[in-house]
């Protein structure tokens, strides 16, 4: 009976191994892309254009300044005083703009935005898929059984944003004494545990945390968007998507949307036919789905880096200045170009 007992107490630990052992295998095949940008267009409208840079980003390597990844906004705290703020942004965009412009010709183009930006992608999603192990096991402790519970996530979350013990054992469930944007912040974390949360809803396994946590690195949760995708706008059944299912998708996923303009219906059927039917047959499966949603695909970059520009690009010459920069300082540190993992957890709210 003695020895039934103490295989019991191993049991927990041997699931954390066993855990620890299938991440750290993930890890190790975890894939990067990079990318050189060497054609001269400019002009992204042709899909035939994108995807030979898409091809050309995939193909080739680069190297990334090893400091890239420590460009961020964690020094712009929005509590300081607004003068003060506003000289650390621009100080930040500044530094980000001559980083980014590697032919140090004072501008910014589409092929040097897209770079940067796929770095930033690349290095934020290698941090969290490395980062959610040590947070895992950090919160997985009352017990150590290799699943983390919503109360054990949410005392390490009361007790990152500085409340005492006594309060984070008895508080009420309401948390009435809180503020309202932490109440709301919580109200969002328990949202999101639900939708991470696949085979017990007060429990997350490993892979499933990091669903929660980093949705945008979490294979399973790609995996998820395509499963949505099948689920609402396959209408014949067949399990792949058409250039025509494909074309009427809204940006909201609410469903088939009939009154898409014609240039934007044209947009989606030159991206379907270019960057996601990759072997010409006319249809979507869910092996190209996944591979068009993942954000370590080229193709998220050199949008954003189009929609920057677009909304930027005051004198229409295809590239920014740093004064263009500058003047749209919100839209770019909201961005991939600066604020990554909060640009990718907006989108995944």
């Amino acid at each position: 009976m003695k020895k039934f007992d103490l295989t019991c107490r191993r049991l927990p630990r041997l699931t954390v191994l066993v855990s620890l052992l299938i991440y750290s295998g993930l890890l190790l095949v975890h894939y990067r892309h990079t990318l050189p940008l060497k054609i001269d267009d400019t002009h992204l409208g042709d899909g035939r254009v994108m995807e030979k840079l898409l091809l050309e980003l995939e193909e080739n390597k680069i190297e990334r300044d090893p400091l890239q990844n420590n460009v961020n906004i964690q020094g712009i705290n929005v509590e300081q005083p607004i003068e003060k703020r506003e000289q650390r942004s621009k100080g930040l965009l500044e530094m980000i703009f001559t980083k980014a412009d590697t032919n140090e010709d004072k501008f910014l183009d589409i092929k040097e935005l897209s770079k940067w930006i796929h770095g930033k992608i690349i290095d934020h999603i290698d941090k969290a898929m490395r980062d959610n192990i040590g947070l895992f096991t950090t919160i997985d402790n009352n017990p150590r059984d290799g699943e983390v519970t919503w109360d054990e996530y949410h005392a390490h979350f009361l007790r990152q944003i500085g409340l005492p013990a006594s309060y984070i054992l008895e508080h009420d469930k309401r948390h009435s004494a809180l503020s309202r944007p932490l109440k709301e912040a919580i109200m969002r974390d328990r949202a999101r545990w639900t939708e991470a949360a696949r085979t017990d809803p007060d429990r997350l396994a490993l892979d499933e945390f990091l669903a929660f946590t980093h949705p945008e690195s979490s294979h399973r949760a790609l995996l998820q968007m395509v499963e949505d995708l099948f689920e609402k706008f396959d209408r014949d059944g067949d399990e792949q998507l058409t250039e025509d299912e494909f074309s009427e998708l809204p940006s909201d996923g609410s469903g088939p949307d009939q009154s898409l303009s014609l240039p934007v219906s044209q947009e989606r059927r030159e991206e379907f036919r270019h960057l996601i039917d990759k072997n010409r047959d006319g249809k979507a499966d869910r092996a190209e789905l996944l591979a068009y949603i993942d954000p370590r695909n080229p193709r998220h970059a050199i949008q954003e880096a189009r929609h920057l520009i677009d909304l930027s690009d005051s004198d229409h010459d295809g590239k920014l200045k740093l004064a263009e920069l500058l003047n749209k300082k919100e839209l770019f540190l909201a961005s991939k170009m600066v604020d990554t993992e909060g640009s990718f957890h907006d989108e995944f709210r």
